[in-house]
């Protein structure tokens, strides 16, 4: 059974910011793969919110990869899954 998913704005931010710099560097169809792949792993978060690593940052937030390239990070509560932001794998760590 598939938890219910929220966007944080914080996430729709991230998410609109990464999804316009790809389309801006690499084209539109690049970014459409990159929105296509984020769909996939946020599906796979919603079935399988453990799968992904538990992240530096706290014990509670956990961070799955989406390409190499970005990352998105989430929390798990009992009955929904709160995506928190995406992230630039390329910029310093947090």
């Amino acid at each position: 059974m598939s938890l219910q998913i929220y966007f944080t704005p914080r996430s729709k931010e991230t998410f609109k910011s990464t999804y316009n710099f790809i389309k801006n560097e690499f084209g539109v169809s690049v970014a459409e793969k990159f929105s296509i792949k984020t769909e996939k792993t946020i599906k796979l978060i919603a079935d399988h919110p453990l799968m992904f690593k538990v992240s530096t940052i706290a014990t509670d937030v956990r961070v799955g990869l989406i390409t190499k390239q970005c990352s998105i990070f989430y929390k798990v509560t009992e009955t929904t899954i709160h995506l928190l932001f995406f992230w630039d794998n390329r910029q310093e760590p947090l």
